[in-house]
């Protein structure tokens, strides 16, 4: 069961969350994945409800997304078993089946091919409308030093020598599971 909600009443919490972390889930060729992620915004463009979110350009869900431009974020709201952020923050779905190994509960999404995560029960069901890669000539020398370290592997789970793509998503449905 699902209590739709408008995704602004809930602006704090998932900007709060953001923070801390909350998961993207992707979804293509029948492979679901999903990533914790702390740099995101919640906005509007083009007179939609947007949410943005930053991806690095050898992270497995980038993948993903290019193929299939849709993303769910699920948001934790109430209690919630913090070592399913930590480690889908640190584990490469090229490698594990995260859902499997966390025991994740999948959720039918609304509109979208996505599913949930039951157990971060908050969710925005995205479609990408725009998204745009990084112009490294415009981060500014300290961010490149602090968040794109050149000696580090592009495939390094923390800050590495991989620029971001930006990608614009129309909020399309927005919900919490019960």
């Amino acid at each position: 069961m699902r209590q739709e909600i408008e995704a602004f009443d809930y602006a704090n919490d998932i900007l709060k969350a953001v923070k801390t972390g909350v998961l993207l889930t992707t979804k293509a060729d029948d492979k679901v994945n999903c990533m914790t992620i702390s740099w995101g915004m919640l906005g509007i463009e083009w007179g939609k409800p947007i949410f943005t979110v930053f991806i690095r350009e050898n992270r497995h869900t980038k993948s993903l997304l290019d193929k299939n431009g849709e993303f769910t974020i699920s948001v934790p709201y109430g209690e919630y078993d913090k070592k399913i952020l930590n480690f889908c923050g640190t584990t490469s779905g090229r490698d594990t089946d995260k859902i499997k190994e966390l025991d994740l509960t999948l959720v039918t999404p609304s509109v979208i091919s996505v599913p949930a995560i039951k157990e971060l029960p908050l969710t925005l069901e995205c479609k990408v409308i725009y998204k745009q890669k990084q112009d490294e000539n415009a981060v500014t020398q300290e961010n490149k030093i602090k968040y794109y370290p050149q000696y580090v592997d592009g495939f390094f789970c923390g800050a590495n020598r991989d620029y971001h793509t930006a990608y614009y998503a129309e909020i399309v449905s927005a919900y919490i599971i019960k």
